[in-house]
C-alpha cells in the first residue's frame, strides 16, 4: 500500500477503497491538492507513474485526467506528456472581434496551419450568405495555434466575387479580417454568433489534440459588411483552453431561448 507522506510533503495520499467515492474521483481530488501545493510546477506525471504511485488501474488514472482536462487544469496533447494549463484564453462576447488580435493582445503567440485555401461551392453555406446554391465561394480552413498548441479548428467561407484576392494571401500569421480589408476593400462591421457545446469528430479531435469523446465548443458566425453577409464561419474551440466572458448591466437585453423541440437551421 502507498504510505502516508510525512508532514509538509506534497506526495500522494492513499486512496480509500472502502469509500463510496469512486477511486478516480479520489485520485482527482488528491491530484488537485498536489497541484495547489505547487508540486507539479516542473512537469505533470505520466499515466504509468500515477498508476504506480496510487496502485490503481490505468482506466482509473485516465478518468481522473479526463476530469482535470475538462476543468481546464491540465493540457493533454498527442505524443506529449500532460502538463498544467497555466493560461486560459478569454474571449469577450457581444462584440465584433478577431481571434488573431485577441490572442496578440493577451500576449499569446499565435500562428495558423492552413489546411485549405481554395474556391469551392456549398449549397448550405450559400444559403447562409443569401446566395444561389451553386454560387462560387472561397474557403479558408485553418488549425489555429496559441503558443504552439492547438486551440481551434476554423473554417471560413466567403463569396468568391468579393474574396477572390484572398487566394494569394499567406494566412500563417495574419488575420482574415485584415487581409479582407487590405486585399478586397471589404470590412466586416458586425454579425451574429451561436456558441454551444460540441463533440468533435475524429479528425477534429486529432487536429486539436483532444482525447476521444472529449467535448469542445462550436461557434457559428455570420459576418456582415454593412447589411451584406460576407462570411460564414464554423469554429471548433478547445474547451480546456478557452473561456467566454460577458459583461452585463441592468440595460442588457434578455437572452432569447430557443424552444427545446426546435432544431437549428442548416
Amino acid at each position: 500500500m502507498t504510505t502516508e507522506p510525512p508532514d509538509g510533503a506534497h506526495g500522494p495520499r492513499p486512496l480509500d477503497r472502502r469509500s463510496p467515492l469512486p477511486l478516480w474521483a479520489q485520485l482527482f481530488d488528491d491530484l488537485r491538492r498536489r497541484m495547489e501545493a505547487g508540486e507539479f510546477s516542473a512537469e505533470f506525471p505520466a499515466e504509468h507513474r500515477l498508476t504506480g504511485e496510487y496502485e490503481v488501474s490505468r482506466h482509473t488514472v485516465r478518468e481522473a485526467l479526463r476530469k482535470l482536462r475538462a476543468d481546464g487544469l491540465v493540457i493533454a496533447e498527442r505524443g506529449r506528456t500532460s502538463r498544467l494549463d497555466t493560461r486560459r484564453i478569454q474571449q469577450p462576447l457581444g462584440s465584433l472581434y478577431s481571434l488573431f488580435r485577441e490572442l496578440e493582445g493577451q500576449g499569446v503567440e499565435q500562428r495558423s496551419e492552413v489546411l485549405r485555401l481554395e474556391r469551392t461551392a456549398d449549397g448550405t453555406v450559400a444559403g447562409h450568405l443569401g446566395l444561389i446554391p451553386d454560387a462560387p465561394l472561397v474557403v479558408l480552413e485553418r488549425l489555429r495555434l496559441a503558443d504552439g498548441e492547438p486551440l481551434a479548428h476554423d473554417t471560413a467561407y466567403l463569396p468568391a466575387e468579393v474574396a477572390e484576392p484572398l487566394l494569394g494571401a499567406d494566412f500563417g500569421h495574419t488575420s482574415l479580417y485584415g487581409e479582407l480589408t487590405r486585399r478586397c476593400g471589404v470590412k466586416v462591421t458586425g454579425g451574429r454568433e451561436r456558441i454551444q457545446p460540441f463533440l468533435p469528430d475524429i479528425r477534429q479531435a486529432w487536429l486539436l489534440g483532444l482525447a476521444d469523446r472529449e467535448p469542445a465548443f462550436t461557434i457559428e458566425r455570420l459576418g456582415r459588411a454593412g447589411e451584406r453577409p460576407v462570411e460564414w464561419r464554423e469554429t471548433v474551440v478547445r474547451g480546456d483552453r478557452f473561456a467566454f466572458v460577458a459583461e452585463w448591466s441592468g440595460e442588457s437585453r434578455a437572452v432569447a431561448l430557443a424552444p427545446r423541440a426546435s432544431c437549428p437551421s442548416s
